[in-house]
């Protein structure tokens, strides 16, 4: 007899939990709400739950678009599109940033040799 048998208890196998010997036994089942749920979701993606207003004329069109994108959902359309703005705007402003730390050696170096 193994030490699992001696003590009742069921060996963790694939047959033993499709045939639903373990997993399945109500005392050990606790209730969580909806709310933790969808807590523990957002969590796990890293994603907030966050409302804004749009005109129907907007939501529309992302509808048709998001439709014609490989039937994304629309939701799915505006955070790609806010991914691609964001990353576009970094780029834009660490651009500038370099463009302006370059021009400023450029120009701490002339006022050396001018020196």
């Amino acid at each position: 007899m193994n030490e699992n048998e001696k003590h009742g208890k069921i060996p963790s196998t694939e047959e033993a939990w499709e045939a639903r010997k373990l997993g399945a036994d109500e005392a050990f089942v606790e209730k969580v709400s909806n709310e933790d749920i969808q807590e523990q979701i957002d969590r796990a993606a890293g994603t907030k739950l966050f409302s804004i207003r749009m005109e129907q004329q907007m939501i529309d069109a992302l509808k048709y678009l998001a439709s014609k994108n490989n039937g994304i959902g629309y939701q799915t359309l505006i955070k790609q599109i806010l991914a691609r703005f964001i990353e576009a705007e970094m780029k834009s402003m660490w651009n500038e940033a370099i463009a302006v730390h370059q021009r400023r050696k450029e120009e701490g170096n002339n006022n050396d040799e001018a020196a």
